[in-house]
Formats: C-alpha cells, structure tokens, sequence
C-alpha cells in the first residue's frame, strides 16, 4: 500500500463521517449527546491512522452513553443497518471487544449480528486470545450458518496471521486447532468464504506448509470449489517452487519448455517509470503440460545485496508443439513495503518453479 491510498484511507473516518454517526445515533436513541461525542472524536483526528480512528469512534460512544452493556448493545444494533461505510461499522464490534468480555455468550451474539454489515474478524480475536477453547466452538457453528458472512468470520477470524490485527499464537503453532472449522468451509459456494479460507490456509504454509499440503491432499479437489481454494491457498508455496503444491494442482512436472526472446523494455529506467517483461515459452515435446509461469526481481537493497521478490504470471496448458508468448507490464515505484535503489536489477523466468532464463534492467540513481 503506498503513502497516499493509506492517507485516503484514514479519511474514511473525517468529520463528515462522525457528524453522520451522531446523526444516526441521535435518529436510533434521541438522548445521544452528540455534541460531547463530535468533539471527543474530533480531537486530534489528524494524528490518528485508521485502525485507531476506529477504535476512537466505540470509545467515544461508550463514554457518552449513559447505559449498561447490554442496553448500549441494544442501542449499537439498531445503529448498524444505519451507517453509511461499512468500515465504519467495524466500531461496533471493536465495542463489543474493549467492553463485552464479561458477557461471553452476548457478546458473541452480537458479533455474529455485526459482522454482516461490516466484519467482526478484529474483534473476535481478543474473545479466541482469552478462551480459545470455548471461542472456537462457537465459530465452529457460525462455519454451519446459513448467511455467508458468518461463515467468513469463522474462518477470517480465526487466521493466524490476520493482517492489521495480533498474531492468534495458539493457532499459528497448532493450526489443527481450527481445521474443522476450515472443513466445513473447504467446498463452500461462496466466493467471499472461499477467499478466506484460502488466506487462512496461506498464512499457515508460512509456519507449517507440511500441515497444508497434507490437508490439502486428503481434500476433494475434484469439486471445482475445493480445487479454487486449494491453488489459492498454495500460491506461496507455488511461488518458492514447492513441487507438492505444484503437483496439487497439476503443474508437478518438470517442464519440458525453452524460454526465448527474453527482454526487458526499456532496459534503463528512473524510478516511477513502466517496465514491460516479454518472453516466448516454447514446448519441446509432443504432448500438453500444465504449467505454472511466474517471474522474480531481484531487488538491490541499500547495501548493495539483493533481495528476491516472486510474481505470478499466469497458469496455462501448453499444447505440445507449440509456443506462446507471455508479457506483463510493471511500474516500478515507491511503496511502503520497498524501497528501490539504484543498481542492476535481474529478472528471471520461473516455470514450474524452475528458473529457465534470465535478462535485467538498470533503475538509474
């Protein structure tokens, strides 16, 4: 993400938006003190990134209700189908977290309630960090429930390295802890469920690949759901070359491939401009392959060393005797996850994780 999406992003949480909830708030309890609440929230709103502007809104309302926990829920839920974003509503589950750890059995309700308007997958997380056993069990029976959203927050909730939220250790170290949940949700027919699953296998094959590849391989992969999931979850894998996830999804064998007319254009660039990777891959044998094309750069860190980065191209079968061209353009920019330096950066062809050609570019100082 660079600089200026992430500031855009922050405002998703500006003024405007905080005068909507008082608005909102005041339509759904008419006591709602607004104007304590618009100024507590407004105070130093610049300084603040997103996920703690977030987390401003639910404090606020919590310090100008004048309820108990369970009316002020009342209130929230009602609130909800209200709100304008639904990041925005994602404050509401971050309340039930900061204010609903006494009552477990309530709380979890109206994170099932909340997640449909926005996502409870931060706030389930500090409910599965306090009571993993009793957390899991009841997000083994949203991974059962008819509305998708409920069923993604069984698993997105329960990932181990949720982005923007904690480590779930427990998870990360013992994956099998939410594998039924995972089961469940292995063949579902909705895409926005199967994205998740897929992220949550993921970011197990960082700590115990072995694990997904062997629940992997005990799936159905003939179900056209299942087999998606599974190329999803392995792309890491598939990108380090691993030769099961390859297997997995048909791409195990070695390639039988020439890769030729191998450029880079222009091959002198300064930073920001557009860099364009072509190449031919040209079958060798008789028959069709499936193949796995990706590519990797070999950033040039400040040191002088370098640091390899592994890019998906495309999967494709390649009928035997044949060729086909392959291009992928790439804009070479600032972000907040890479600086680049200047130098000689190489390029090389990977397929079926095999490097099978190499050419470069010069970013100039």
């Amino acid at each position: 993400m660079t600089d200026q999406p992430s500031q855009a992003l922050k405002e998703i949480f500006n003024a405007e938006r905080l005068q909507h909830i008082a608005v909102e708030m005041t339509a759904v309890y008419p006591a709602f003190n607004a104007e304590a609440f618009l100024e507590m929230a407004n105070e130093g709103l610049a300084e603040l990134s997103i996920m703690q502007r977030m987390a401003r809104v639910s404090e606020c309302l919590h310090a100008v209700l004048p309820l108990n926990y369970e009316d002020s829920l009342t209130v929230l839920r009602n609130l909800a189908p209200r709100l304008n974003s639904g990041f925005v509503s994602i404050s509401l589950p971050h309340y039930v977290a900061t204010y609903g750890s006494h009552a477990f059995d309530t709380s979890m309700e109206a994170l099932k309630y909340f997640t449909a308007f926005g996502s409870s997958e931060f706030a389930v997380r500090h409910f599965l960090r306090s009571d993993i056993e009793r957390s899991l069990a009841v997000m083994h029976q949203w991974s059962l429930d008819d509305n998708e959203h409920v069923r993604r927050l069984a698993s997105e909730g329960s990932r181990p390295r949720l982005p923007w939220s904690f480590r779930l250790e427990q998870i990360q170290s013992n994956p099998a802890l939410a594998a039924a949940i995972l089961d469940n949700l292995k063949a579902d027919d909705s895409l926005y469920v199967r994205k998740s699953v897929a992220n949550h296998l993921n970011d197990i094959t960082k700590d115990h690949p072995e694990w997904v590849l062997d629940l992997i391989e005990g799936w159905p992969l003939d179900n056209k759901h299942t087999a998606w999931i599974a190329k999803h979850a392995l792309r890491s894998l598939i990108k380090q070359g691993n030769q099961r996830a390859l297997a997995i999804i048909g791409a195990g064998g070695k390639p039988e491939v020439e890769i030729t007319q191998v450029k880079v254009e222009p091959p002198v660039i300064g930073l920001g401009e557009k860099i364009t990777l072509s190449f031919a891959v040209k079958s060798t044998v008789e028959t069709s392959q499936r193949l796995v094309i990706d590519y990797a750069i070999d950033y040039v860190k400040a040191n002088g060393s370098t640091s390899a980065k592994v890019f998906k191209l495309k999967a494709l079968t390649l009928p035997g005797a044949s060729t086909v061209n392959v291009s992928r353009g790439q804009q070479i920019k600032e972000l907040t996850t890479r600086r680049h330096y200047a130098g000689r950066h190489a390029v090389h062809i990977l397929v079926n994780g095999e490097r099978l050609a190499s050419t470069s570019f010069e970013i100039l100082p």
